[in-house]
């Protein structure tokens, strides 16, 4: 089982394939998701500390370009989990001051995914 870290939170075995928003979310990472989990709205941005997923879903990569965010964040809701990893949640439901974190993402990544090779530029 890969593990996550979180510095500050601990370091969790995760099921490989689990979407990394909602394994942050079963072991008490506060982690925000406004939009459900469908790469809209990136507060479920996250640094990569160690550990980078070699693919990126088109979502978020086409998200990413248009909030000027590529290469500074990932979204916790498009990254499956497939190794061990570390990461920094950058926003915090408690810290924003958000009464909720969203609505529950689903299990799979949503919408659909393209997967693209994280060093890949479609444009």
């Amino acid at each position: 089982m890969p593990k996550v870290t979180v510095p500050g939170s601990g370091v969790f075995e995760i099921d490989e394939g689990q979407r990394l928003v909602n394994a942050l979310r079963e072991h008490g990472v506060d982690i925000g998701h406004r939009c459900g989990g469908y790469a809209r709205c990136t507060t479920c941005r996250i640094e990569v500390i160690d550990g980078e997923p070699s693919v990126i879903s088109r979502a978020e990569h086409e998200k990413l370009i248009e909030t000027n965010l590529l290469g500074e964040v990932r979204l916790a809701c498009q990254i499956l989990v497939e190794n061990d990893m570390t990461v920094k949640p950058l926003m915090i439901c408690s810290e924003m001051g958000w009464s909720s974190p969203g609505d529950p993402p689903e299990e799979t990544v949503t919408p659909i995914p393209d997967w693209m090779d994280v060093s890949s530029d479609p444009s």
